[in-house]
Formats: structure tokens, C-alpha cells, sequence
């Protein structure tokens, strides 16, 4: 089987990547400016390389002259200036493998490059011919953000194929980005970062920049924010990084009850009459019996919900107390603080959404941003997903995909749905395109991801799903290293990494730069490219000049440019002038920060939102229409999990447990860097008072399990969780023993493939479990 070794040899050996290029100079030591190799952390960075005779010796960070609140340097963290030990990692896939054994088994054979586009060539039309083009999928995979490379290098060569099964939404954002257009009519919500400064104060609401980045230097403005007297306050069930490096106050909060403690401080607005009427009357809908939209006269208001007019349950703090274990009096407070210190910020975390009814809390942030009027305003924020004024940053993708002539589109977090009875799913699964579908998913193609097994819920399950030859026929995984995902693969084929080809970066969800990936040293071994191994399969198919137009990655980075200059950057350099500076980014001062809904709030009538009635929607008539109140009310409501510590099921499992994005892994990218995992350790982090009850000691070996499956780990004691929560970081690789025991450490063993009811998206974070020595 092969091995996940996490450990990195002292010398280089005879097949060390090495660089071929006729511009180095033997024995001189070049400084090459380029971006940190994107795996979807949430920033975008300026990485340093030194390299001399074709070897990368060292890393560092953007020392660019001058550090400005309107261009800060755009500095990397530890996993960019490791970079060199995933580099150098001699676990790197050198060679197209193809399976002998069953899957799972890890047994596989060296191949040649023909024999395997061959193989996957046939594969492609045989089902395409067997089933329809729409029997062929491209899951979820953001291991490569450099506008060439990566999943969408696949999907622009299965829409040219005849087409592919649509995915849409994701693992990280689902409930965030349906439901704020709920409220909003947009998702560009928020405001550029250096209107941070302009605060009194802001809420980290399960938010956590220091470690999981959420846009390079989003920490940095909101120390300067603090440095200009802003008084910030993280709600987390966990005390972060940011709450440790970043917040006046740490407030621990039960995981899920965060609409709970939401409308208790909805109720302290509205008895002490601390919300702004004013807005409230001129920009919203829905707040009271006097401005419910028409069709809904009769219905429930937020502040009939708020105030327990209709179910007979007044939301006080004493309420969210027993709920949310935060005392009486600190919702109070902070409810106090929250509207009085205006302007002010509550900045939701993504972690929240990503659990039962995880379209909840969303709409309460808003709400609760609506109702104090920090909306449309310096130093306020309208709370949502918050892409960024005034054009919503990034563009995403710029490789053309081509028209994909299958129209059928499935929420991304339900292929094993697909896979195993996708021929019965419709509109209730979140089906859009068709009334049906009219193909279970028979082949994969997985470019630079891991859903297939280490990063989907119930890993258990989805093994079973791909070990059954008879659901997917034929699995492609292409990537760098041998992952969880890639022993379930029929074919596996060896991906370059970032310094061996070239790219683009735009600013993720903040920011204005474009960071050039510069190709620095040759494919090692037999790797290739994303785009050009994609760019040979089109060629074995019938369409390699369609495919490609007749461009290589530089000459598509070089196109890339052209379109940025139209659409972002008009002052962009060419691809030429950039090569020339060896500056490596391009990046715009933002001397003026644009204001989400600054228009709208300056005058609604001629700057009406995208809602259907123009205003802020406290209470949506589209959610009203839905009518399933129970699961997608339209006001924001608590609703207890499916899985809780007040169900039945805590008899059993009576511990939360929680998986947050950790400073040593990029999702499982990362996972086999020995630098890292020194640095930060896989283990269960456990309250001292749950594992006294159970009699654990720090640094013992523990079983954590449920009824989806069991992890041994090592646990850490800390009072930096609070009691009855128990936190597994997420990413670590599934490395189950003969018994199907997983000692790796990865937290999807336990997590349930149930999605929530509006945006059909991840509910990973609500798992229940137990915990004993093992």
C-alpha cells in the first residue's frame, strides 16, 4: 500500500526536481519572485524563492519597499514558507499509476503516459456512448487556484467532450452564499478592509483570519482597527488563534446555538429600544406587523418571533442561556455594545454555516445587521458572505469552459447522492436544470481534489460507495501526491506543482492584486501539468486545437492579462513588463474603500436591492412561499440540530465535535509536511472537565467515535475549548487499519452526509460522538 510517510530526507537524491532553464546561472543564486502555491487557504500571497543550480534553497515572505494600509505587503504564512519540504517530499507522484489490485487496496503499476491517456480515452467514450455525457462528473477540488490548472482544466475538457453532470455551490460557502442574497438581493456585502478602521467595534462571530486567512491580511487590518480604538469580541466555542492574538474578549458559545444568542440580543434591542427605528421603518421589510410584504399580511414577523407573540416563547437571554451556555448577563451586554457603538461589524465565520440549518445563522447576522443600522455606512458591515465592494473582488475563473451542452446541475455536496440513485433525484435534492436526472454518476474525473474520500462526510460510506464497481465504472485521480481520494482511482496520473508551470492568482475574496506564478523549474520525473495533460486527452479525443486554441500555459497566462486589463486592471502589465521586473504581483491601492449599499442607503428609491421588494428582507416572502416553516422559516430562526446535545442521541454521544481549519493544512493539503506537523500536531483537544468525567490524562491515546465510524488519536487537555465540545482538526488523512479503525486522524470518519434544507450544503460541523481511552 502506498505509504503516508510524513517525513522528509535530509539530502537531495539523483530525481530531485530540479530546473532546466536556460536563463540560470551555475553557482549564482537567483531571486525569483512568485505566488504561494494556491490550495484554497483563503489568502493570496508574495513568495521569495531563492534558487541556485536548479535547487529552491530557501523561502521568504513579500519584501516589497513600503507597507501601507492601502497596499500592505501580502505576507505568507507557515504553510507558504514551508513550502520547500512539500516540494521536496519524496512521496511526490512521479509516474502515471494504473490499479491492480481492488480499490482501496492501494495496489497499483507504473504505466507509460500512452498507455494511460489511452485507457482514459476509452473510458470517456465508452461511457458517453453507454450512458449520455451526463453520466460523467468533475467533483469539487480546490487544490489549484492559478486560473489554468486545476478542476477547471477537466470541466472545460469534458464541455467540449459533449458534456458533463453540473455541480454547484461548494464545501465552504454553501449556506453563506444562498442565503445572503435572501436579505440582500447580492452577496457583495462588504466592505473593503481598510474601512475596518473606521469601526467602534467588531464581532468575530466563529470567524478565526489568524489561522484559516479568510483574504491575506484581513489579521492586520483588524489589529490596526484595535491599534484605532476599535474593541473587538470573538463568539467561538473554541479560543482561536484570533481570539488569543486579535480580541479584546473571548466568549465561548455551544456549537449551532448561535441563533439562539442572535435573538436574545434581537430581544434586548427591542424591549430597551436600542435598535434603529428609524432604518429600520425607511430600508427594511418584514421587521414588524406594519411592513409585511403582501401575501403575508397574517404571517409571523421577526419581531412577533423575537418577542414569542405567536409560539408563546419570549427569546430573552435567560432563554439563550440554557441553550447557548452563554450567561444572561454577557448577552446582554454585548447586545448593549453591538447597537450602541456604532459603527460597528459582525463578521460571521463560515464554520457556523456549515452545520444542520446552517442558513440560520446567516440571515441572523444580517438581521441583527439591518436592525442596529450598520448597513451602507463606514466602519459598518452588512454581515452575509461579504464579497467585496463595489464589484465583488476575484473572478474566480478565467480559463473559457466552453458551452457545457448538459444542463442538469446537482448541489456539489450530494454526488454520493448521484452516484447511487441519481436517475430518482429531482428539485427536493436540489436538482436544477431538469425536472430529473437522467443518469446515476458513472465516471469521475478528479483533478486536485480529495472529496472522493479524506475531505467528503462519512468517509466509511463513501468508500463503500467507490469500492463498488458496479456505481462509478471508472475513477481518474490526478494529482501530486497518492491521497486518500487517489487509492480509490482506476488511473492515477502525476500533476506538476505551481513552480513548474504557469498560472495566474487573483485576490480571492478581498483584495485588489494579481500575483504572476512564474514558471521557475521543469516538471519533475514524468509530471505534467493539469492543463496539459487535459490539452493531450483532448487530443486523443478529437479536439486538442479546440482545446487548446493554439496556446500553451504561458501563452493563456499571457491572453489571462490581456482580459484582466479589460475587466479589473486597466494600468495591468503585460505579461512581458512583468517577467522584466520580476516584481511578481500587481496589486491596486485602495486609498478610497468602497462601502456595500452606500448608494442604497443614500437614497433607496433610486437604488433599490435586488429583493423583490427593493429593501432589506428581515422577512422573505420567497422563503414564505417555500412553505416547509419548520426547516426554512423566513425570519431567522433557532432551530435545534438533528444531532445536539437535547437530542436522544447524546445518551449515547454526548460530546459536540468540531473540525476547524488549522494553521498546518490547507483542507489535507499539507497533511505530509513533517515542518508542519511538528508545528501543529494531530490530536483531539479536549476540556479538562470532560476528560476527568472519563478519566483521561493529557497525551493519552483515545477512541473517538460514533455510530459512522471510530478515530484513535493522542488528546490534548486545554481550557481553550469549553466543556462538552471536543475538537478535531480537519484535513487529516484516513489511514484506517485491518479493522477499519482510522489512525490518521480524520475527523469525516465521524461526520454525517445529511445537507441542510435551503442551499442543499455541508453539515460536517454537527457530529455528536464519544470519547474513551482507547
Amino acid at each position: 500500500m502506498t505509504s503516508f510517510t510524513r517525513f522528509f530526507p535530509g539530502k537531495k537524491t539523483e530525481e530531485t526536481p530540479s530546473r532546466i532553464d536556460s536563463s540560470a546561472s551555475h553557482g549564482r543564486e537567483e531571486i525569483v519572485r512568485t505566488c504561494c502555491p494556491a490550495h484554497n487557504c483563503g489568502g493570496r500571497c508574495l513568495l521569495v524563492l531563492r534558487v541556485k543550480d536548479g535547487v529552491i534553497t530557501g523561502i521568504s515572505a513579500d519584501d516589497r519597499p513600503g507597507d501601507t494600509l492601502a497596499d500592505p505587503r501580502r505576507r505568507a504564512c507557515s504553510r507558504g514558507l514551508s513550502y520547500r519540504r512539500r516540494y521536496y517530499h519524496p512521496d511526490r507522484l512521479k509516474y502515471p499509476l494504473k490499479r491492480t489490485g481492488k480499490r482501496g487496496a492501494g495496489q497499483f503499476e507504473r504505466i507509460s503516459w500512452t498507455e494511460a491517456l489511452d485507457t482514459i480515452a476509452d473510458a470517456f467514450k465508452r461511457i458517453k456512448r453507454q450512458y449520455g455525457s451526463s453520466a460523467m462528473f468533475v467533483p469539487y477540488g480546490t487544490g489549484s487556484y492559478s486560473q489554468i490548472n486545476g478542476s477547471q482544466a477537466a470541466e472545460r475538457l469534458l464541455n467540449l467532450f459533449g458534456g458533463r453532470l453540473n455541480a454547484y455551490n461548494s464545501y465552504s460557502w454553501a449556506c453563506i452564499s444562498k442565503a445572503t442574497p435572501y436579505v440582500y438581493g447580492t452577496a457583495i456585502t462588504g466592505n473593503q478592509r481598510q474601512d475596518w478602521l473606521n469601526t467602534r467595534y467588531i464581532l468575530m462571530w466563529g470567524w478565526n483570519p489568524a489561522e484559516m486567512r479568510d483574504g491575506t491580511n484581513s489579521d492586520f487590518f483588524i489589529r490596526k482597527a484595535r491599534e484605532n480604538g476599535a474593541r473587538v469580541v470573538c463568539i467561538d466555542p473554541r479560543m482561536t488563534m484570533s481570539a488569543v492574538g486579535l480580541a479584546d474578549e473571548w466568549i465561548p458559545i455551544r456549537p449551532g446555538t448561535d441563533v439562539a444568542m442572535m435573538s436574545a440580543m434581537a430581544y434586548v434591542m427591542i424591549r430597551e429600544k436600542l435598535y434603529d427605528a428609524a432604518f429600520v421603518e425607511k430600508y427594511c421589510v418584514g421587521f414588524d406587523s406594519s411592513q409585511m410584504p403582501e401575501g403575508a399580511s397574517g404571517a409571523e414577523s421577526y419581531r412577533d418571533y423575537i418577542l414569542g407573540t405567536r409560539d408563546g416563547v419570549p427569546k430573552t437571554p435567560e432563554w439563550a442561556e440554557s441553550i447557548t451556555t452563554v450567561p444572561r448577563a454577557t448577552i446582554e451586554r454585548i447586545a448593549r455594545e453591538y447597537a450602541l457603538s456604532k459603527p460597528a461589524i459582525l463578521y460571521q465565520g463560515y464554520g457556523m454555516q456549515r452545520r444542520a440549518y446552517g442558513e440560520q445563522p446567516v440571515i441572523g447576522g444580517c438581521v441583527l445587521a439591518a436592525i442596529t443600522g450598520n448597513v451602507g455606512i463606514p466602519g459598518g458591515w452588512a454581515s452575509g458572505v461579504g464579497l467585496q465592494a463595489p464589484d465583488g473582488g476575484a473572478i474566480w475563473k478565467m480559463l473559457p469552459q466552453g458551452d457545457n451542452p448538459v444542463k442538469a446541475s446537482i448541489p456539489t455536496f450530494l454526488w454520493t447522492e448521484a452516484v447511487l440513485r441519481g436517475t430518482e433525484m429531482g428539485p427536493k435534492e436540489g436538482v436544477v436544470g431538469v425536472n430529473q436526472l437522467d443518469n446515476n454518476i458513472k465516471l469521475i474525473y478528479a483533478v486536485a481534489s480529495n472529496i472522493l474520500i479524506n475531505q467528503h462526510s462519512n468517509i466509511n460510506r463513501s468508500a463503500k460507495i467507490l469500492s463498488d464497481e458496479s456505481l462509478v465504472e471508472f475513477i481518474v485521480v490526478q494529482d501530486q501526491f497518492m491521497t486518500s481520494s487517489g487509492l480509490y482511482a482506476d488511473i492515477v496520473l502525476p500533476a506538476c506543482m505551481q513552480f513548474e508551470t504557469w498560472g495566474l492568482q487573483d485576490g480571492w475574496k478581498y483584495s485588489d492584486e494579481l500575483i504572476l506564478a512564474r514558471k521557475i523549474l521543469e516538471p519533475p520525473y514524468e509530471t505534467k501539468s493539469d492543463y496539459r495533460i487535459c490539452a493531450e486527452l483532448a487530443e486523443k479525443l478529437g479536439f486538442g486545437e479546440a482545446y487548446t486554441q493554439g496556446r500553451d500555459e504561458k501563452q493563456w497566462v499571457a491572453w489571462m492579462i490581456e482580459e484582466y486589463r479589460k475587466k479589473r486592471f486597466p494600468d495591468l502589465p503585460s505579461l512581458e513588463e512583468s517577467e522584466r521586473s520580476n516584481e511578481g504581483i500587481y496589486t491596486k491601492p485602495v486609498e478610497h474603500p468602497a462601502v456595500a449599499f452606500d448608494a442604497f442607503r443614500k437614497n433607496p428609491v433610486e437604488n433599490p436591492l435586488a429583493t423583490p421588494s427593493g429593501k432589506i428582507e428581515i422577512f422573505s416572502k420567497q422563503l414564505y412561499d417555500m412553505q416547509n416553516p419548520e426547516e426554512i422559516p423566513p425570519v431567522p430562526k433557532y432551530i435545534q440540530e438533528w444531532e445536539s446535545p437535547f437530542g436522544k442521541e447524546a445518551e449515547k454521544f454526548p460530546l459536540q465535535a468540531m473540525g476547524h481549519h488549522v494553521m498546518g493544512k490547507v483542507h489535507s493539503t499539507h497533511d505530509n509536511v513533517d515542518w508542519l506537523g511538528e508545528a501543529f500536531p494531530q490530536k483531539v483537544f479536549m476540556n479538562p472537565i470532560d476528560a476527568e468525567a472519563r478519566n483521561i490524562s493529557d497525551g493519552d491515546r483515545v477512541k473517538v467515535y460514533n455510530e459512522r465510524g471510530i478515530i484513535i488519536i493522542e488528546c490534548q487537555l486545554t481550557l481553550r475549548i469549553m466543556p462538552g465540545v471536543v475538537n478535531i482538526p480537519e484535513g487529516s488523512w484516513w489511514n484506517p487499519d485491518k479493522d477499519g479503525i482510522d489512525r490518521g486522524g480524520s475527523i469525516n470518519v465521524l461526520t454525517s452526509e445529511r445537507w441542510s434544507p435551503l442551499a442543499f450544503g455541508n453539515t460536517q460541523h454537527t457530529i455528536m460522538v464519544q470519547v474513551e481511552k482507547a
